[in-house]
């Protein structure tokens, strides 16, 4: 096998491959790239057994094969080439001779054959959404995901279509984040919703290598994959099998508190609380509504702050305790000039959501204190 190929080109391909890379692989073979030639250019791909993406690139191809290249060191190495074009030739050991410039380079390979296919999804449901879209919707939900693998299910995120909306939802026990997309989806007439449980990895991982354009990622969904299309790349992944939590059941219908208040002069405040309730024992804040004013304040043994704001409230005064890191992650995910809070008691889940409309959706407990 040999091709030449744009350096950057090259080194582009690779850090979207590699991030399907694991830590810890269960096969050697899985430290590597695949690296494929034919008349068309070069595919790369990298795999950990149950996420793999692939790319392509333009390449001059004057032997067509395939070789697996240390995917860590071969990125590295490209990414300290001088530029222009490498030519990278491949012998019957697999090893390749890398040539840019004035440097000149050998690299161990593997035997290809043992290489995993990229597994297909088949009679799949397609699904279309912007990328730009996509990528927003993922992280603004991601934060909301669960790490602790004792509840597999909330690892995942749910991704739900219907035929007029897309929504994704993560929940992780302390917090609940729902974003939605607003476009018309065509689904079998045997579908009414489509639901699929992604791994939370894969979404950060997908986020990361998704254009911010407003180019189709397509999406092709069954009952345990999920493969994503868009420009040259794929991405295949297994989905998270079982029932995602009944979110709905979590949502409070109603409300006896309503507060608003400038969402970047909360945020600000809380930021500042924040490094205060960072030296105390369990990272609180606590917010009082009255009137029209918000208090927002915090207590360690080295100091305390206060933070006072105009706010709008309707209903019953209030107050409430937070941990920082729980309310400051949800604030940081909206945009909207107002922030709207909604409660109903003290020890009862505080909601965000928009004044008009509900294109995203923010649930999180407080924390219960003792005065």
């Amino acid at each position: 096998m040999q091709f030449t190929v744009n350096v950057q080109d090259l080194l582009d391909g690779l850090n979207t491959v590699t991030r399907a890379l694991a830590a810890r692989p269960a096969k050697q073979i899985l430290e590597g790239v695949l690296i494929e030639a034919d008349a068309a250019g070069i595919n790369l791909t990298c795999s950990d057994g149950s996420l793999t993406i692939e790319t392509s690139l333009p390449a001059e191809v004057r032997e067509t094969g395939r070789t697996v290249l240390p995917g860590k060191l071969f990125t590295e190495l490209a990414r300290k080439l001088p530029g222009g074009e490498v030519t990278i030739k491949v012998g019957d050991n697999h090893a390749a001779s890398i040539r840019c410039m004035s440097s000149k380079s050998n690299l161990a390979g593997m035997n290809p054959v043992e290489y995993p296919e990229m597994a297909s999804v088949d009679n799949g449901v397609t699904v279309h959404i912007p990328q730009k879209q996509l990528k927003e919707m993922i992280s603004r939900v991601v934060f909301a995901i669960a790490t602790d693998e004792s509840r597999q299910i909330l690892t995942g995120c749910l991704l739900e279509v219907s035929k007029d909306e897309a929504r994704m939802v993560a929940l992780d026990g302390f917090r609940l984040a729902i974003q939605k997309v607003f476009q018309p989806f065509e689904l079998p007439n045997d579908v009414e919703t489509l639901k699929a449980v992604i791994p939370g990895r894969v979404l950060n991982e997908l986020s990361k290598i998704l254009a911010d354009e407003d180019e189709f990622c397509t999406l092709l969904i069954d009952k345990s994959r999920m493969q994503a299309s868009f420009g040259s790349t794929k991405l295949s992944t297994v989905l998270l099998a079982g029932e995602y939590i009944d979110y709905r059941k979590i949502v409070p219908l109603s409300f006896k508190t309503i507060a608003k208040a400038d969402r970047t002069g909360v945020q600000n405040a809380i930021d500042r609380a924040s490094l205060m309730a960072r030296e105390g024992k369990n990272n609180l804040i606590r917010m009082s509504f009255s009137g029209d004013t918000l208090s927002i304040t915090s207590n360690a043994e080295l100091g305390d702050v206060l933070e006072e704001l105009n706010a709008e409230l309707s209903g019953d005064p209030i107050e409430i305790a937070f941990n920082a890191k729980y309310i400051t992650d949800v604030i940081r995910n909206i945009t909207d000039d107002d922030l709207c809070m909604r409660f109903n008691s003290n020890v009862s889940p505080c909601v965000v959501c928009p004044q008009e409309g509900d294109q995203y959706l923010y649930l999180i407990l407080p924390v219960r204190v003792f005065n």
